[in-house]
C-alpha cells in the first residue's frame, strides 16, 4: 500500500515533509529517493562516442572512521594529480563523487544503486568487507569494476566476484604472516579473538589453514559481537583465561579492539606469560592518529602487530611530504598504508581509463536485459543501466603494469597485487621494527626489496626476527601455555599389569603406584619450571594385561587427558597421540629353551665350515703345484723321479701351514706366489685358533630355533605376552597365522609353555620387547635370546619402548621429553634403573649361545686374491717358456734340415721338464759346431783350432755360471 501510495505521488514524493507525513524513518528517505528519483525512471541506452570530457567515478566509505578519514584526503589529491596531468586522460577528467556510508551496510547498498543511474564507471571502494560481499554482486550484474582499497577479506578474491578488485593486500597474507611467526617462536596453539561477520570469520578461517600447514591449530576461537558491550567483551575473555593457550590472535577493527585490550588489562591478561598478536588494526590506528593517547598506548605494551610494507621510494618520499598540506588543519592526522593505498586506487583506475580509451572503448550503458520479469511490479528495474565496456576496463585494470607510492602497481593472475610483505611491529612506546615478511622469502630482517634480488630461502636457519619485548615487560620468551584455571587436575592413565610389576605396581589398598616408570615420571616431573596437578588412574581389570593401544585411544576420546606407562611406540599410536623422549630403548626377541653343548673328540674342527675346510685344502694343493711348476726347471729342490716330486708338493703345500717348509724357492715368480700365500695361512690360522680357543674354553648353549627366521619357516606355535602389540605384528606384518599365537600372562607361564615345547602343549619359542625379556632371564638360565632384535621396514615399528603419551600437539610432551632428558644426561636414569631392573644372573661370562662357524664368505676375498698371483705367475712363466722354445727350436731346425710337428712337440716336452742349465749347455755347444763347420778348416793349423776350442768352452762355461747364480 505505501509503494502505491509513493508511486502515485511520483517524483513529489522526495521531499521530507512528505516521508515525515507517511511516518518513515531517515534511513528509508534516501532510499526512496533513489527508487524513485532514479531507478523508478525510464531508462534508456546511453552512448558517448570518442573520449568523454568527463568520466564518473564513485566512491564508498565511512568518512569518519580511521582508515576513511584517510582515504578521502588521499581520493581527492589522486583525482587532482590525475585531472593536472594531462599525459594520463588526455582532455577527459576524472569526476569523483563520494557517498558516506556512515559505517551502513545498507547505506552502502544505496549508494552503490545511485552511481549506477549516473553512468558511473568504475567504484573505488567499498571499505568495508562485510559491505564489498554484497556490492560485488550488483558490480557482477551491472558490470562495474570496484576497486577496494580496504577490504581485506580472503573471500572476496574467489570466483564469485570477478569485477571486485583488491587494490590493498589480502588478510590471506596477514594470516600467513602471523602463523610463520607463531612457528618460529616454536608454539602450537592460539586462541582466536574476533570479530563475527565475514571480514572477522573470514580472516580467521585462513589463519586455521595456514597454522595447519605448520602443524600448529587454533584451540579456542573466541567470536564477539559486532556491537557487543563491555560486559559481553569481558565474559568472552573470562572464558579465554582459565583455557590452556597464552597466545591470543585478535582479529578485529580499530574501536572495537581497543575496548577487547581495555578489558583484558582490567583482568590480568596482559602481564607476563601472554602474547598477544594483533591484525593491522593496531599500525593503522597508531600511524593515523598522532600523538596517539598514551592512556590508550599503555594498553598496548609488548603485543605484535602488522603493517603493510611499502617499500621506499621517491614517489612515496614526495606523498608524504605533502601530506601535512593536503590535510590543512587536521594536522593530528597522520597517512597510514590505507592513504597510500587509496591513492594509488585512483591512479590504478586512470592508467587502466587511459588504455581502455586508447584501445577504441568508449562509455555506454544499456538498461538492465534481466529486470525483463519485474514488468507490471511495484520496483521498476528497468531503469537500472549496465556498463557496457565494464569487462573492457576490468582486463585493463588487471593488466596494469606502473609503480606508485606503495611501490610496483601489478596484479598476479589470481587479483592479487604482487609481492605482498608486511612490517612486524612490537609496540613498545609508539612501536618498534622487529623485522619483515613476505610471501618470498618469510621472516627476516632485512626488506623484502633487498630480498628479492636473490634466490628465495625458506629455511628455519635464515628465518630470522630482532629481539622482542613481550607483555609483562620481559625479554624471556614465553612458553605459550600454563595448565586450564579450572581447577581441575590431569586425568593420567596407567596400565595395572598382573605381570612384570618391576615396571608398574598398582597397590588396590592405598590407590598408589610404585615402579620404575612411576619413579622416571615422578623424577621427571621435579625438572619442568612449573608445577603439574595430575592423579593416576589405573587402567584394566588386574587380571589380564590391557591393552595399552586401547589406553591411547581413550586418551583421544577425553577419558584420560595423558598416559604413562609401557607403552611402545607403534604406527597406529603415533596417529592418535604424541609421545614423549624414549627413556628405555627395546625391541622385539625371540627367547626359546637353550641347552649346554659339550666338548666332543671332533671339536677341533668345528671353528670352520665343510666348505671351508674343501677349499682351504684344495688351495694348499694348488699353491703346491704352482710353486713346483715355477721352482722345477731351475731348483734341485724340486726335481728327481716322479714320486719324489709328487711327495715334494704335499710336503711343501702343507708344511706351509705351519711356516715349516725347508725348500727354498729360486724364482722371483714363486717367492712372489709363496710370500701371498703365506698371508693367506697367517690370517687363517689366526682366525681358527680364535674360535676354537672360544669354543673349548667357553660353555656353549645351543637350540634348534636360530632366529625369527626358523619360527617363519615353521608351524609351531608361538608365545606372545598378553596385551602386547606383539600379536598384531606377528600376524599382520609377519603374516603368520593367529592359530599359533598363544598368549601368555606372566613370566611363570614363559618358563611353562617354553619346558613343555609344542609336543607336550607349550610353544617352540616366546616372541616380547627385551625390556621384558631381560627381566625374564635375570633368573631363568635354562632360556637365552636367541638371533637379534628384528623390526620390519616401512611399518613403522620403532626400537623403543616405554613413552609417555599426550594429546597431538600437547606443550606438556615436549616440557616432558626435555626433563627425560636432563635425567639421562645426569646419571639419574641410570640409578633408577639399577633400584627396579636387577642385572641378569645368567649373564656370566663364559656362557653364550653357540658360535657360527667361519663360513667361506669370510675369506673369500684373500682366497681370490691369492688364486689372481697363482694365474698371474704361471703366465708370464710359459711366455718365458715359448719364447725359449721358439729360439731353441729355430735352431734344432737350421742343424737337423728341418723337423716335423711331432718332434717339435717331443722337443717342447723335453725342454720343459730338463733343467735349465742342460738346456744352456747344450743351445752353446750347437752354436759352436755351426761356427766350426763355417771356418775354412782345411787351412787352419792344429794349434789355433785348439786355441779357437778352449776359447768357445771358456766361454760356454762363464754363460753356465752366469745362468746358475740367476
Amino acid at each position: 500500500m505505501l509503494l502505491r501510495r509513493c508511486a502515485k505521488h511520483g517524483n513529489k514524493f522526495i521531499s521530507g515533509s512528505h516521508l515525515t507525513i507517511l511516518g518513515m524513518s531517515p534511513v528509508w528517505h534516501l532510499l526512496l529517493a533513489v527508487l524513485f528519483n532514479g531507478i523508478l525512471s525510464n531508462g534508456v541506452t546511453k552512448n558517448f562516442t570518442g573520449r568523454p570530457s568527463v568520466v564518473n567515478v564513485g566512491a564508498i566509505f565511512t568518512f569518519n572512521s580511521t582508515i576513511g578519514k584517510i582515504a578521502k584526503v588521499a581520493i581527492e589529491a589522486a583525482v587532482n594529480d590525475v585531472n593536472s596531468n594531462p599525459s594520463i586522460l588526455g582532455a577527459s577528467k576524472l569526476k569523483m563523487k563520494m557517498q558516506d556510508a556512515n559505517y551502513s551496510g545498507f547505506l552502502g547498498i544505496i549508494n552503490a544503486l545511485q552511481f549506477m543511474e549516473s553512468d558511473t564507471v568504475a567504484i573505488i571502494g567499498p571499505q568495508s568487507s562485510v559491505m564489498s560481499h554484497v556490492i560485488s554482486h550488483i558490480a557482477n550484474e551491472l558490470k562495474v569494476p570496484l576497486l577496494s582499497f580496504a577490504a581485506t577479506d580472503p573471500m572476496l578474491s574467489s570466483l564469485q566476484y570477478p569485477f571486485f578488485v583488491r587494490t590493498t593486500q589480502s588478510d590471506l597474507f596477514q594470516m600467513a604472516a602471523i602463523a610463520e611467526i607463531i612457528d618460529y617462536y616454536e608454539w602450537r596453539e592460539v586462541i582466536a579473538v574476533f570479530i563475527d561477520d565475514d571480514y572477522g570469520r573470514n580472516g580467521i578461517a585462513a589463519l586455521g589453514d595456514k597454522l595447519a600447514e605448520r602443524r600448529c591449530r587454533i584451540a579456542f576461537k573466541a567470536p564477539m559481537n559486532p556491537k557487543a558491550s563491555r560486559n559481553d567483551i569481558m565474559n568472552v575473555l573470562i572464558k579465554v583465561a582459565v583455557t590452556e593457550s597464552r597466545i591470543l590472535v585478535l582479529h578485529t577493527y580499530a574501536n572495537w579492539g581497543l575496548e577487547v585490550l581495555g578489558v583484558a588489562n582490567h583482568l590480568g591478561m596482559m602481564g607476563s606469560g601472554y602474547v598477544w598478536i594483533a591484525t593491522n588494526w593496531v599500525s593503522t590506528i597508531l600511524d593515523t592518529n598522532s600523538p596517539f593517547p598514551q592512556e590508550k598506548l599503555d594498553l598496548m605494551q609488548g603485543i605484535i602487530t602488522l603493517r603493510m610494507h611499502t617499500p621506499d621510494s621517491q614517489l612515496k618520499r614526495d606523498f608524504t611530504s605533502r601530506w601535512s598540506n593536503l590535510t590543512g588543519q587536521r594536522r593530528h592526522m597522520g597517512l597510514s598504508t590505507y592513504g597510500l593505498y587509496a591513492y594509488d586506487s585512483v591512479w590504478v583506475l586512470a592508467r587502466a581509463l587511459a588504455s581502455f580509451f586508447n584501445q577504441g572503448g568508449n562509455v555506454s550503458f544499456s538498461n538492465y536485459s534481466k529486470s525483463n520479469g519485474m514488468h507490471g511490479r511495484t520496483l521498476n528495474l528497468e531503469a537500472m543501466s549496465v556498463f557496457n565496456g565494464g569487462k573492457m576496463l576490468l582486463d585493463n585494470i588487471l593488466h596494469v603494469n606502473t609503480s606508485g607510492v606503495t611501490g610496483s602497481l601489478q596484479f598476479t593472475p589470481d587479483g592479487s597485487l604482487i609481492h605482498p610483505s608486511y612490517e612486524i611491529i612490537n609496540v613498545i612506546g609508539t612501536g618498534r621494527r622487529i623485522g619483515y615478511w613476505s610471501n618470498y622469502s618469510g621472516l627476516s630482517v632485512m626488506p623484502p626489496e633487498m630480498l628479492y634480488r636473490k634466490l628465495p630461502n625458506r629455511s628455519r636457519s635464515s628465518q630470522k626476527l630482532s629481539p622482542v619485548i613481550w607483555p609483562g615487560d620481559t625479554t624471556l620468551k614465553p612458553r605459550g601455555w600454563v595448565f586450564p584455571n579450572d581447577g581441575g587436575q590431569l586425568r593420567i592413565g596407567v596400565p595395572n599389569r598382573v605381570s612384570y610389576r618391576e615396571f608398574i605396581t598398582y597397590v588396590n589398598t592405598s590407590d598408589m603406584f610404585k615402579g620404575y616408570c612411576i619413579d622416571v615420571f615422578t623424577a621427571a616431573l621435579n625438572y619442568l619450571p612449573y608445577a603439574v596437578p595430575y592423579k593416576l588412574m589405573p587402567f584394566g581389570d588386574g587380571i589380564n594385561n590391557p591393552s595399552c593401544t586401547e589406553l591411547v585411544r581413550l586418551i583421544t576420546t577425553g577419558v584420560y587427558d595423558a598416559a604413562i606407562g609401557d607403552i611402545a611406540i607403534i604406527t597406529n599410536r603415533t596417529k592418535m597421540v604424541d609421545f614423549t623422549q624414549p627413556y628405555i630403548e627395546s625391541g622385539l626377541v625371540v627367547v626359546a629353551p637353550v641347552r649346554k653343548k659339550n666338548s666332543s673328540a671332533w671339536a677341533f674342527l668345528r671353528p670352520f665350515s665343510l666348505m671351508m675346510w674343501c677349499v682351504t685344502g684344495i688351495f694348499f694343493l694348488i699353491v703346491g703345484a704352482v710353486v713346483w711348476i715355477l721352482e722345477h726347471r731351475i731348483n734341485d729342490d724340486f726335481r728327481g723321479p716322479p714320486r719324489k716330486q709328487i711327495v715334494t708338493i704335499l710336503w711343501f703345500s702343507f708344511s706351509t701351514l705351519f711356516f715349516a717348509h725347508r725348500e727354498n724357492t729360486v724364482s722371483t715368480l714363486g717367492r712372489l706366489v709363496l710370500i701371498i700365500w703365506l698371508f693367506v695361512v697367517l690370517i687363517i690360522n689366526s682366525c681358527y685358533t680364535a674360535s676354537l680357543t672360544s669354543i673349548l674354553t667357553v660353555q656353549q648353549l645351543s637350540s634348534s630355533i636360530k632366529g625369527i627366521e626358523t619360527l617363519l619357516a615353521s608351524n609351531e606355535p608361538i608365545g606372545y605376552q598378553q596385551g602386547s602389540f606383539a600379536l598384531n605384528y606377528l600376524s599382520e606384518e609377519l603374516n603368520i597365522h593367529k592359530s599359533r599365537l598363544i598368549p601368555l600372562n606372566t613370566p611363570e607361564d614363559y618358563a611353562r609353555a617354553l619346558s613343555d615345547g609344542p609336543k607336550k602343549g607349550g610353544v617352540a619359542a616366546v616372541v616380547d620387547e627385551r625390556a621384558y625379556v631381560e627381566l625374564f632371564l635375570s633368573s631363568r638360565c635354562e632360556f637365552s635370546v636367541i638371533g637379534q632384535e628384528f623390526t620390519k621396514n616401512g611399518w613403522g615399528f620403532v626400537k623403543v619402548l616405554f613413552f609417555q603419551a599426550f594429546p597431538r600437539d600437547s606443550p606438556l610432551a615436549v616440557d616432558m621429553s626435555t626433563a627425560l632428558l636432563k635425567l639421562s644426561e645426569n646419571g639419574e636414569l641410570q640409578r633408577i634403573h639399577d633400584k627396579w631392573l636387577m642385572g641378569s644372573a645368567c649373564s656370566s661370562q663364559g656362557t653364550k649361545l653357540e658360535v657360527d662357524r667361519l663360513l667361506l664368505k669370510s675369506f673369500w676375498g684373500l682366497f681370490l686374491v691369492c688364486g689372481c698371483a697363482c694365474l698371474l705367475a704361471l703366465l708370464v712363466y710359459f711366455l718365458m717358456i715359448i719364447r725359449q722354445f721358439s729360439k731353441h727350436y729355430y735352431e734344432e731346425s737350421v742343424s737337423a734340415g728341418g723337423s716335423s710337428c711331432s718332434a717339435g712337440l717331443h722337443t717342447f716336452v723335453t725342454l720343459v721338464d730338463e733343467k735349465e742349465e742342460t738346456v744352456k749347455s747344450r743351445s752353446k755347444r750347437r752354436q759352436l759346431e755351426i761356427s766350426n763347420r763355417s771356418t775354412d778348416g782345411e787351412g787352419s793349423t792344429n794349434g789355433s783350432s785348439m786355441e779357437r776350442q778352449r776359447h768357445i768352452q771358456f766361454a760356454s762355461n762363464k754363460s753356465l755360471s752366469v745362468g746358475n747364480g740367476a
